[in-house]
């Protein structure tokens, strides 16, 4: 144990645990991450598709960019060939080692190494936040979206991607079952959580979204930290932009969860 984390009480030292858990698990998951299903962006339609959300809610002025979780570096490419300044933030060095050679020799693109619970940052810094599954793994959301507010100038823009993936749709369940059958005919996808899949189940049980992320648990902390306007996109147009180029199994996983894009706006 910690000694730093040790003197912070049970439930910081609880998170603390976590959070070495979580980190490990992505840091392990950085060698093949972008050989899974929906981490990637491939050019093309599934990139315009991501692509899209970012522009229709930041516009086409250059802005400077927080990117948090950013991973190795896919959705870093798509807001910075926008044109805007990005800082991509990972508490994982491994990722970050992935993005960094990925985007090697580029301008306005700053890497760091920070936890996106608490960035260290300076207040009003960025006009915009951008982050991509990462809130469901938050530790203590409620507090991180107040850091959020923190970090973005009078009327900037924090932009969520994520989703409920804890329970399935109706139609998800039936997807899952199909995919199953798929596996057990041709075997597993080892690239897709694969044999790391226990370890994200058990990373999921703790967080304090367990039962699932949706808009409706999202939007009202996201006022009471402080944001207002908050606007709701549909996930679809990036789901059926990623089923044009799919195999027959990561086709069926684009129906398994809901997921859903979130703007919300800090007060000019």
């Amino acid at each position: 144990m910690n000694p730093a984390a040790e003197a912070t009480g049970p439930d910081l030292r609880r998170n603390f645990d976590l959070k070495d858990e979580i980190r490990d698990y992505w840091s392990k998951r950085s060698e093949t991450f972008d050989l899974a299903f929906g981490h990637r962006i491939p050019p093309g339609p599934e990139f315009a598709a991501w692509q899209q959300p970012v522009r229709a809610f930041l516009g086409d002025e250059p802005l400077r960019v927080l990117e948090l979780a950013c991973g190795t570096g896919e959705v870093t490419r798509l807001i910075h060939d926008l044109g805007h300044d990005v800082t991509a933030l990972d508490f994982s060095e491994a990722m970050l080692a992935v993005a960094r050679k990925k985007h090697a020799g580029k301008p306005r693109l700053r890497f760091l190494l920070a936890d996106a619970e608490n960035t260290m940052e300076p207040d009003e810094r960025y006009d915009a936040i951008v982050c991509r599954h990462l809130v469901w793994t938050l530790t203590e959301p409620q507090a991180t979206l107040g850091e959020w507010f923190r970090l973005l100038k009078p009327g900037g823009k924090l932009l969520v991607f994520d989703g409920d993936w804890a329970k399935p749709t109706a139609v998800g369940r039936l997807a899952t079952f199909a995919i199953r059958q798929i596996d057990r005919v041709i075997g597993p996808d080892n690239h897709y959580d694969g044999a790391l899949s226990d370890r994200h189940a058990t990373i999921m049980q703790n967080l304090p979204f367990a039962d699932g992320l949706t808009v409706e648990t999202l939007m009202p902390m996201m006022k009471s930290a402080g944001f207002q306007t908050i606007e709701h996109a549909s996930h679809q147009p990036i789901a059926a932009a990623q089923r044009k180029t799919a195999n027959l199994r990561n086709r069926l996983r684009t129906f398994v969860y809901r997921r859903f894009i979130v703007c919300a706006h800090k007060p000019g």
